[in-house]
């Protein structure tokens, strides 16, 4: 048998070339790394901003199956003066839990990069038979684009540049 000296072993290996990667190819990974990630980030925002649009649209719609309860159980009343009183049923006992302590925390509330105002409208002989919700981003364009609102008619309507809209403006489809 051919014992194979340390310093043959070297001499093979200097030969074959050395393991690892050169400065070059490590630069050139973190490079293409970068490129990626620009890419995907703004997908990653974009997406983040539809999901909140979609959390404020279901806010809205809770809120608005919360006044038709709170109206239904609350019939001399009618619809509830404040958001918190959807959860607090300080006015009338049969209000109390019908909204979480976010939305019906405070007013206005905020969610999932939204805030919610809202505003009751004048009551007629002691009924409140209408009310406005605006749900708006807290910043275009980074936690949300579209604005919402909602009414008494349970239709969500929409403006596309984050302002607040108005019963004129479209319904959401």
């Amino acid at each position: 048998m051919n014992a194979i000296s340390l310093n043959e072993m070297r001499d093979t290996n200097r030969r074959h070339g050395m393991k690892g990667f050169s400065l070059i190819e490590l630069l050139i990974v973190v490079a293409i790394i970068l490129i990626i990630a620009a890419i995907a980030i703004p997908n990653l925002l974009k997406s983040k901003m539809v999901a909140n649009e979609a959390s404020a649209v279901e806010s809205l719609r809770t809120i608005d199956t919360g006044e038709t309860t709170y109206a239904a159980t609350c019939p001399d009343i009618g619809f509830s003066a404040t958001l918190t009183e959807l959860n607090t049923g300080a006015l009338c006992a049969s209000g109390k839990n019908i909204l979480d302590n976010i939305l019906g925390g405070s007013d206005p509330s905020s969610k999932s990069g939204y805030v919610f105002t809202y505003t009751v409208g004048a009551p007629v002989g002691g009924i409140t038979h209408s009310y406005t919700v605006t749900g708006l981003p807290s910043t275009v364009a980074v936690t949300g684009q579209r604005g919402f609102f909602t009414d008494q008619t349970d239709v969500v309507r929409f403006t596309t540049n984050g302002t607040a809209p108005t019963a004129a403006s479209l319904a959401l489809q």
